[in-house]
């Protein structure tokens, strides 16, 4: 499938909007792409939020109709993150699984925390840069167990397949053969990333390990089953938009094209001005040598 974006707006304001379009319509790409991208369900299909290197706090919007991707807001104010010495931005291409659903209902039996209420992160490893709303075809190699604020926040490590290491790669031990550092790297950037803005380091469950390809395939298998039960009405949707186009068994929260609110043609606009202390580097005491 082939997906494009639409962009309202200029990038850094509250005021952008990146919607995904399946064929010049605007689709929900929490809801309406599909998670898997083959019969086998060997391949998955994962939305980029943050380009690697970038710092905007960008993310699929639950509240809105068709899910735009939006930059995070805080007190009014849009969220970047900051830079960690030796880090700058995001170190993957950084986004989520759709049509997955972290139920804050259901408390995880081996974190023993609850879903953190967002569709899956993933980290996608490869070598290109990504762009924000850009639809990837993907392999899952492990997941890591970020606890924040005593919710579980998975993040799943992905590569894309068409990644010219990606026939290399097919399990977790495999990434620290062939991208030496990059495990440990992830490990302390998710530590240490909200300590400039006054927070103490996160924590993480199974000691920080990254568990391997099929435990990652198993927490994404159940976070497939939890959107399944929000979408068909059997979770409380609390304020997510279930707005969609193409699901079968979601009742009324499937539309018409025709009944999608309107939404302003593509517009090329450059970035906003951003403050400059986003590209200082902050050193943080017990970052890894």
């Amino acid at each position: 499938m082939s997906y494009t974006v639409r962009k309202i707006g200029h990038p850094n304001t509250l005021e952008n909007r990146i919607f995904i379009e399946k064929d010049g319509v605007p689709i929900s790409p929490f809801h309406d792409v599909p998670l898997y991208a083959n019969e086998q369900k060997t391949v998955l299909n994962m939305v980029v939020e943050i380009p690697r290197w970038t710092n905007g706090k960008l993310e699929i919007c639950k509240e809105e109709v068709l899910n735009p991707i939006k930059q995070d807001v805080k007190k009014g104010k849009i969220r970047f993150v900051r830079n960690c010495f030796p880090h700058k931005g995001y170190l993957w291409n950084y986004g989520a699984f759709p049509q997955t659903w972290e139920d804050p209902s259901t408390i995880h039996p081996e974190t023993k925390a609850k879903g953190d209420n967002d569709p899956l992160d993933v980290c996608e490893i490869g070598e290109a840069v990504g762009y924000a709303g850009q639809v990837k075809q993907v392999k899952v190699l492990g997941v890591m167990a970020l606890l924040d604020e005593e919710e579980t926040d998975w993040k799943v490590i992905v590569i894309d397949v068409n990644d010219p290491l990606a026939p290399k790669l097919n399990d977790i031990e495999d990434v620290e053969r062939h991208l030496p550092g990059l495990l440990r790297a992830t490990n302390e950037w998710f530590r240490i990333y909200k300590i400039p803005d006054g927070k103490p380091e996160n924590q993480f469950a199974f000691s920080g390990e990254c568990k391997n390809k099929k435990y990652a395939t198993d927490v994404i298998r159940e976070c497939a089953e939890a959107w399944d039960k929000l979408i068909t009405g059997k979770s409380d949707p609390n304020i997510i938009s279930l707005t969609n186009l193409t699901v079968l068994q979601s009742g009324p929260n499937r539309i018409d094209p025709s009944e999608i609110p309107p939404i302003p043609p593509n517009e090329t606009l450059p970035p906003a001005p951003i403050d400059p202390s986003i590209d200082k580097w902050f050193f943080i005491s017990g970052a890894a040598m």
